[in-house]
């Protein structure tokens, strides 16, 4: 099973760069997005279909912001529910749980904790809340969680680790709780087939940043440790373009 996830940026956006080239190109079983930046009443006025694939949307009830999306293949036999039952966060469309036969699926997309630090309790609550959940979860099936988790987690996963200690994405607490989490009897999937290589998933759209690889990591497959033999690829396919992010993905056997 290959599974993939994209932050998009915009689903409106990507449509117009090849977003259905890239689809029958690398034929995900299932594709995770995040930051489709669309509500509900908007998307209904779209023709938004994929071939071979069902569409699952979970939109922000504001207009244009974040939101996340599933698409899974027509033969799959799965369930999905939007939401992870947090009124408070589930409005802003961040959280879809793909029930399969032998794992869950979450598609995440992660608050900012922004410039100024302004969001960071709020982001730092809702890692605690999903945490919460996630260990519910396990209790049943294994889990997986992927999404733009908006942190790097080591000073290998970006590419001037001192400029940006402190700031956003890269703060004591943002990186204690991934940390946190991978204690919790998880896997970083990328970190767990590559060791020491170095390849990003975000780039600033400022100064060139994608051009010259002044990059973060902040897209992740974080697995249970108990998928660990069933998991034989992690990449990241940092040649394709049409957002700020690339899509990740792994294959499990």
């Amino acid at each position: 099973m290959k599974i993939i996830s994209w932050n998009i940026n915009g689903i409106r956006a990507v449509m117009k760069k090849g977003f259905a080239s890239f689809l029958k190109q690398e034929k995900p079983d299932i594709l995770c997005l995040q930051e489709i930046k669309i509500d509900e009443k908007t998307r209904s006025s779209l023709k938004l279909e994929f071939t071979d694939y069902q569409a699952f949307w979970h939109g922000a009830e504001r207009p244009g912001y974040s939101g996340t999306a599933i698409l899974v293949k027509n033969n799959l036999n799965y369930r999905v529910k939007n939401g992870f039952g947090n009124e408070e966060y589930d409005q802003e469309g961040r959280v879809q749980v793909l029930e399969l036969e032998q794992a869950y699926l979450l598609n995440v997309y992660f608050p900012n904790a922004n410039q100024e630090l302004s969001r960071l309790p709020y982001r730092l609550a809702f890692n605690e809340e999903l945490l919460k959940f996630i260990k519910k979860l396990e209790k049943k099936k294994a889990v997986i969680i992927t999404g733009d988790f908006n942190v790097a987690y080591q000073e290998i996963d970006l590419a001037r680790p001192k400029e940006n200690e402190g700031k956003a994405g890269f703060t004591k607490e943002e990186r204690g709780w991934f940390g946190k989490l991978l204690k919790a009897d998880y896997l970083d999937s990328f970190r767990l087939l590559h060791p020491e290589k170095i390849q990003y998933s975000w780039w600033s759209f400022r100064a060139a940043a994608r051009v010259r690889n002044v990059g973060w990591r902040i897209d992740y497959f974080v697995i249970s440790a108990k998928l660990r033999k069933k998991i034989s690829k992690a990449f990241i396919l940092d040649q394709v373009q049409g957002s700020d992010h690339a899509p990740v993905g792994i294959e499990l056997e």
